[in-house]
């Protein structure tokens, strides 16, 4: 049987860290944050990223690890969190995968393994000028020639993908559509018990959205988005683009308000929130627990208590 991890999920803003440090102190475990954003230093404010007064003293992993510089592919989060997740077993203590990164949680439980080709290679180089210089309609045709299925998927604007699509095929010889599907067959590398988080009124959601976008504001996500700036990093990182970021990188550039850039922060993690739970609904094997307007996390514990427990966790 393969071995046994905990995942909280949930959107944006709905407790998510609490319950992971809850669970992870019932059962003797340790928390794998799965967040495509909090893994980069000193963006703390804006990716709502747990400080040491919330981590209780349980450890935390995939947390501060990368320079904002860098751009992580999911092949590589899924990489070094694994492994923190094979440490964590073989010291006899419970996995807690807490994060809203759906795409790298569905990997990192199925231990999907990635096609060769990274970004840097002769053949991504290659590829890379001829996109600039032929265009993506050319490449993509190409690419319709090879491998139909994923070209039907993708769109002009998917450059990334277009391009990863035709590394794949030149450097492994399989079309990515075939070695995603050879990677779908193959059984999940962990068995996991979800434990998800929402709210009864999605009002209630949103209105907890927007109290935690003001907090970021009043800790000084402006003043972060400087620091990283002053450290050196480019205004065109992947770190810059996430939500809040970008906005407040608007600010600091003088293109928007600072009121200006509080309402699309809200706007866009509203929207966030809501992709997330699409997401979620795909997953029938998670259990729910839903807030009233006040989430009582005493209550949510024992709930997931009695969950855990009876899947053959103690």
């Amino acid at each position: 049987m393969p071995p046994k991890i905990v995942c909280v999920v949930g959107p944006t803003a709905s407790g998510k860290t609490k319950m992971g440090v809850a669970i992870a102190k019932r059962f003797g475990g340790e928390v794998v944050s799965v967040d495509s954003m909090q893994i980069y230093r000193g963006m703390t404010i804006g990716t709502a990223a747990p400080v040491p007064e919330e981590m209780e003293g349980i450890p935390h992993h995939m947390i501060a690890v990368a320079d904002p510089a860098e751009s992580w592919s999911v092949a590589r989060f899924v990489a070094a969190a694994d492994d923190c997740v094979q440490d964590i077993l073989r010291r006899g203590k419970l996995p807690v995968l807490v994060g809203g990164t759906g795409l790298y949680l569905d990997a990192l439980v199925r231990g999907n393994s990635f096609a060769e080709g990274c970004a840097g290679t002769k053949v991504r180089e290659a590829l890379q000028k001829r996109m600039e210089a032929e265009g993506a309609a050319a490449l993509l045709e190409e690419l319709r020639s090879i491998d139909p299925e994923a070209a039907e998927r993708l769109h002009l604007k998917d450059e990334k993908r277009i391009l990863r699509a035709l590394e794949v095929w030149q450097e492994t010889g399989k079309t990515i559509t075939q070695h995603n599907r050879e990677t779908q067959l193959l059984p999940p590398k962990y068995e996991a018990v979800y434990i998800g988080l929402d709210f009864e009124n999605r009002d209630d959601l949103r209105e907890r959205i927007d109290r935690r976008v003001d907090l970021m504001v009043e800790q000084g996500l402006l003043q972060e988005v400087r620091d990283l700036l002053s450290s050196g990093i480019p205004r065109t990182a992947t770190a810059l683009q996430a939500i809040g970021y970008k906005q407040f990188l608007a600010v600091e550039e003088g293109r928007i308000t600072a009121a200006e850039a509080v309402e699309e922060v809200k706007l866009r993690s509203r929207q966030y929130a809501k992709r997330q739970l699409t997401w979620l609904r795909r997953n029938e094997a998670i259990h729910w627990i839903r807030w009233e307007k006040v989430p009582d996390f005493q209550s949510a514990l024992q709930k997931a208590t009695e969950i855990l427990t009876a899947l053959g966790l103690s």
